[in-house]
């Protein structure tokens, strides 16, 4: 018999990327995955594998490299933000046609931030790219998304863990997937340059700053661009928010991957990230167990 879970996937750019390699596992290990509640990178995931495409998204992810990653970025030069985020929410879009949420096979929640407002919004009908781009609007980088009178960010902002919005019967379990975790330590070694990539591209990507862009600060040999500060403290926030609502809504099954293990813009890191994401399963799913 199949144990029934739900699954809460959590905000973390690239690092989302091992949401995958966590529901590959979660099936493997005979797992019936009931609903899903995500928000930002987790929110994508789960609607794609909500929407029965999960596999076609894993390829194409499979597929990019740095300059394809380049690409995808619509470059916007407003105050609210410097990416329109049309290309990749099209680029989800092909992989399943329109879609609305009520219609999934699996029960889908996307969390999104009503920025006028201070509150929650939580898609759970509607069409499912207009929740997932509500849902990634990373402040600063992404365009918000305007709704009536309002406008609608990361859902990150307020909550990067939704465990509070699912409700459990005693036969199932919640299993939570944290992707701001604990900085795990490296060996350090330089980056190889890569050949798909042009200096610019390269130097934006390392940076996630415009090119051209100079550094604000150096302390012995720590640099720091605007875009360093802004999403560090963002980051501390989160972790709060996160260890709170862990407390508070502790799940059946924690699954942690490292803040440092992946930055946000590294999607054409994804074999990497998938194979982590079941490492930290397996990590985190046999100590249960034991």
């Amino acid at each position: 018999m199949k144990k029934k879970a739900h699954l809460v996937l959590g905000s973390g750019g690239a690092r989302g990327i091992a949401h995958i390699g966590v529901i590959e596992l979660l099936e493997q290990q005979r797992f019936e995955i009931i609903s899903v509640t995500g928000c930002s990178m987790g929110a994508v995931v789960g609607g794609m594998y909500c929407a029965g495409h999960l596999q076609t998204y894993k390829d194409w992810l499979l597929t990019l490299n740095k300059s394809k990653v380049f690409n995808l970025f619509d470059f916007t030069f407003t105050m609210q933000g410097f990416l329109k985020g049309e290309k990749v929410l099209a680029q989800l879009e092909s992989f399943t046609g329109k879609q609305n949420i009520e219609e999934l096979k699996i029960k889908f929640t996307a969390v999104a931030t009503d920025i006028i407002n201070r509150k929650e919004v939580h898609f759970s009908s509607g069409n499912l790219y207009r929740a997932l781009r509500a849902s990634i609007g990373i402040p600063g980088v992404f365009t918000p998304v305007q709704e009536q009178e309002t406008f609608l960010v990361d859902g990150g902002v307020l909550n990067p863990l939704p465990l509070d919005l699912v409700q459990k019967k005693d036969d199932e379990l919640i299993v939570a997937v944290n992707l701001n975790g604990n900085y795990e330590r490296k060996r350090s070694e330089p980056e190889a340059p890569s050949a798909d990539t042009t200096p610019v591209t390269r130097d934006w990507l390392k940076s996630f700053s415009l090119p051209g862009r100079k550094k604000t600060s150096s302390i012995k040999n720590v640099s720091l661009s605007v875009f360093d500060l802004v999403n560090t403290s963002y980051d501390f926030t989160q972790d709060r928010l996160t260890e709170l609502m862990i407390q508070t809504y502790p799940p059946d099954l924690y699954i942690e991957i490292p803040r440092n293990s992946c930055a946000v813009y590294e999607f054409y890191r994804a074999g990497e990230m998938i194979e982590m994401g079941k490492k930290a399963f397996l990590d985190s799913y046999n100590k249960l167990n034991s």
